[in-house]
C-alpha cells in the first residue's frame, strides 16, 4: 500500500476530515484523521494492518511481542501480532506514566515492537519507549498506519509507517487567514472527560 491507498482507506471510511481542528498537542491543522471510524470496521483494520506487517517483517524480521499505548494502540497492536504470528500486549497510563499490567510481561531477548494508530508528535511512543526500556527484552522499532509529521516526528526509536504525509499543523497563534476563519473543533480522544 501507498499514501494514497492508505488515505483512500480513511477517506472511504469518513475518517479523513476538513476543517478547523484541535491536535492533541495543542497545534491546529485543516486536516484530522478519525482513526476510530476505521479502527471500528475489522476489515479495514486487518487490510492495513496486513500490509504494515510485511513491510515491518520485511525490514526487520521475527517480532516477538507487539505493545500499544492504551487506547489508540490496542487495535493496531493486536491486529499487527495477528499477522505477526506473535502476542499483543498494552501498556497504560498509571499516576500519568505509562506501564505494562495486567501480567503482561516482556522476557529477556524478546524483540519488541510499538504500535500506534497515527503519529503527530511522537509523544505516546516516546513514553512507551521509556516504559519499555525498564524491562527485559529489546525495543527493535516503533511503527504506525499514518505518520502525519511525514517523519519529522520524535518517536524515541526507529520508525516504520504504512504511510507517511505531511499534513500541516500550525501554533494556535499563527494561524493562515483561511483556518482562523472557521471554528476550531476538538475532535480527538484526549483530555476528554466524559
Amino acid at each position: 500500500m501507498n499514501n494514497q491507498d492508505v488515505l483512500d482507506v480513511f477517506r472511504d471510511a469518513g475518517a479523513l476530515l476538513e476543517g478547523h481542528f484541535i491536535l492533541s498537542s495543542g497545534r491546529r491543522s485543516p486536516v484530522f484523521l478519525q482513526k476510530a471510524l476505521v479502527f471500528s470496521q475489522p476489515e479495514l483494520s486487518s487490510e492495513l494492518c496486513e500490509a504494515l506487517a510485511k513491510k515491518v517483517l520485511d525490514q526487520l524480521g521475527k517480532i516477538d511481542v507487539v505493545v500499544g499505548p492504551a487506547m489508540g494502540g490496542v487495535i493496531p497492536s493486536y491486529e499487527l501480532a495477528r499477522h505477526l504470528g506473535c502476542r499483543a500486549v498494552f501498556v497504560e497510563r498509571v499516576e500519568g506514566e505509562f506501564e505494562l499490567r495486567r501480567s503482561f510481561e516482556i522476557a529477556d531477548g524478546e524483540r519488541v515492537l510499538i504500535a500506534e494508530d497515527i503519529v503527530t508528535s511522537g509523544l505516546s511512543f516516546r513514553e512507551t519507549v521509556t516504559a519499555l526500556y525498564k524491562l527485559p527484552g529489546t525495543v527493535v522499532v516503533c511503527s504506525c498506519i499514518i505518520d502525519r509529521s511525514g517523519g519529522e516526528a520524535d518517536v524515541g526509536c526507529e520508525l516504520v509507517s504504512l504511510a507517511a504525509i505531511k499534513f500541516p499543523d500550525y501554533d494556535a497563534s499563527d494561524l493562515p487567514p483561511d483556518l482562523s476563519a472557521l471554528p476550531a473543533v476538538k475532535p480527538g480522544s484526549r483530555g476528554l472527560t466524559s
